[in-house]
């Protein structure tokens, strides 16, 4: 997803495919090489067939554009999580808004397009996010292993 039309297109895609199973994309970042949903949903049973369908498309897609059909494997990692308080809730939420930050993409995260901050900015505004993140800053260590090579 290194092309910005690629995020546009998947972050669509995504949101979407969560939509018409019921579930509620709570906070998203889509950044060159991954991507985080936080979801609302009544049972994790239906996520990793959506997972699946979506990732096969996107990469059959890309494959086939670039003209690395059969070479190149595109999606090979999916975890999932379940949140058990509000705690937890709130610290996934900004560890998402945070992300482009955390790789380095941008120095602000208001500045990363393909994410739901700029939602929460115009929903709730400035002093709400200013709030969460004080009240629910993520640990040291929040988040291992979700977006590098370490195991879950």
């Amino acid at each position: 997803m290194a092309d910005p039309a690629r995020r546009t297109t998947f972050e669509a895609r995504l949101l979407e495919e969560m939509n018409a199973v019921g579930a509620e994309s709570a906070g998203w970042v889509v950044l060159p090489n991954h991507y985080h949903i936080l979801l609302g949903v009544q049972t994790f049973d239906i996520i990793p067939k959506v997972i699946k369908r979506l990732h096969n498309g996107s990469s059959y897609e890309w494959n086939r554009t670039d003209g690395l059909a059969g070479q190149r494997r595109v999606w090979y990692k999916y975890y999932d999580r379940m949140i058990r308080n509000q705690e937890h809730y709130f610290q996934t939420l900004n560890y998402i808004h945070l992300n482009p930050h955390k790789h380095g993409y941008v120095q602000d995260p208001n500045e990363w397009p393909w994410s739901s901050l700029s939602m929460y900015y115009e929903e709730r505004g400035r002093q709400w996010l200013r709030e969460k993140w004080t009240e629910y800053t993520p640990t040291r260590g929040f988040g291992d292993g979700w977006d590098d090579d370490s195991p879950p």
